[in-house]
């Protein structure tokens, strides 16, 4: 069942230079409720971020590629390098928000949210052979110096190169994180660390130009630590949602839903996992072992209910009611034995 209604939640991550600093390249770990897209809708609006960031960075990759012929930077074109790479992982991010669309089949019954996360892993690709050339090409440089040219066009490449990038990681991390898509914000993260990088290429375009032409290889492998940085938080965050990993603080917003929820006698079970960029819930509770089926029912729907006004993203809730364990012992004695690990 697709949600209807959503709480906004806001998130404070302090005011001091290091929550800032660390804002920049760090997703929030919250996976809680930001505003409420229905699936179809996020799904659009994670095609038209793709869109439009596939065209910035696109136009950005060829004036910059243009200044690397003429300047013979090597921190440039680490920086270029890394502007195409993130140009081309909006193709298969475009792909898998069409894909999720989707609905689901009776060989694919939690439809095709997964494809996001399969874009995940081919961001991830990307981002590592980005840093390896951009390795390469400084370290080749530093040992076998080349001239540099043309610096007034260098630093402007730099700086457009920045800005289209800044751009990108705006409005990238700004819907991924609305609509829940950790792909998205990862890809997001990768624009970001482009831009900073644009910038380094300026300060290495200085350096040539006050007498340190070692200063653009260098920048170079700044660069490459920098996209390395950006790779582990990349990783990170695609393994959790491949491993069905959902923040413990989520968890604990849902459980205090079913508390407040009128017949519930006890929460016996939580378990979510993110396909894609939408939840999907098991809950499991107690209620009083008299009730008839309908009015047990009625409390499960409740329940299904509440979370999906109070919990943002969710795509389906399944609710099983059953009766509190000290007034029904051995009510699923039947089937414990298969629940029972050694």
């Amino acid at each position: 069942m697709s949600s209807a209604h959503h709480e906004d939640h806001g998130h404070d991550h302090g005011s001091s230079l290091l929550g800032r600093i660390r804002g920049i390249f760090v997703s929030h770990s919250h996976d809680s409720a930001d505003s409420f897209d229905s699936a179809l809708e996020s799904s659009a609006a994670g095609i038209r971020a793709v869109k439009l960031s596939l065209l910035v960075l696109i136009v950005t990759s060829l004036i910059q590629a243009f200044v690397v012929v003429l300047t013979s930077s090597v921190a440039l074109l680490a920086d270029t390098i890394h502007n195409l790479s993130d140009a081309l992982t909006a193709i298969p991010l475009w792909i898998a928000f069409s894909l999720s669309r989707r609905p689901a089949t009776r060989r694919y019954t939690y439809g095709f949210g997964r494809a996001e996360d399969l874009a995940g892993i081919f961001i991830i690709i990307m981002i590592a052979l980005s840093a390896g050339i951009a390795g390469y090409e400084s370290v080749r440089r530093l040992l076998n110096p080349q001239e540099v040219s043309y610096l007034g066009a260098l630093m402007a490449a730099g700086i457009i190169g920045f800005a289209g990038n800044e751009l990108v990681a705006v409005y990238r991390i700004r819907v991924g994180r609305r609509i829940g898509s950790a792909a998205l914000v990862a890809d997001g993260l990768h624009a970001r660390t482009d831009a900073l990088t644009s910038l380094a290429v300026v300060i290495g375009a200085l350096g040539v130009l006050l007498g340190f032409p070692a200063a653009d290889p260098i920048v170079g492998l700044v660069v490459t630590a920098a996209i390395l940085l950006v790779l582990a938080q990349a990783m990170r965050d695609i393994y959790r949602r491949l491993m069905d990993a959902t923040d413990p603080e989520l968890i604990d917003e849902v459980e205090a839903v079913l508390a407040n929820t009128a017949g519930i006698s006890g929460i016996d079970k939580v378990q979510m996992r993110w396909v894609g960029h939408r939840l999907h819930m098991e809950i499991a509770i107690s209620a009083d072992p008299n009730l008839s089926l309908i009015a047990a029912h009625d409390i499960a729907h409740e329940a299904e209910h509440s979370l999906l006004h109070s919990i943002a993203r969710i795509d389906e809730v399944h609710v099983h009611v059953g009766p509190m364990e000290n007034t029904a012992p051995g009510f699923h004695t039947g089937i414990k034995h298969h629940r029972d690990h050694d």
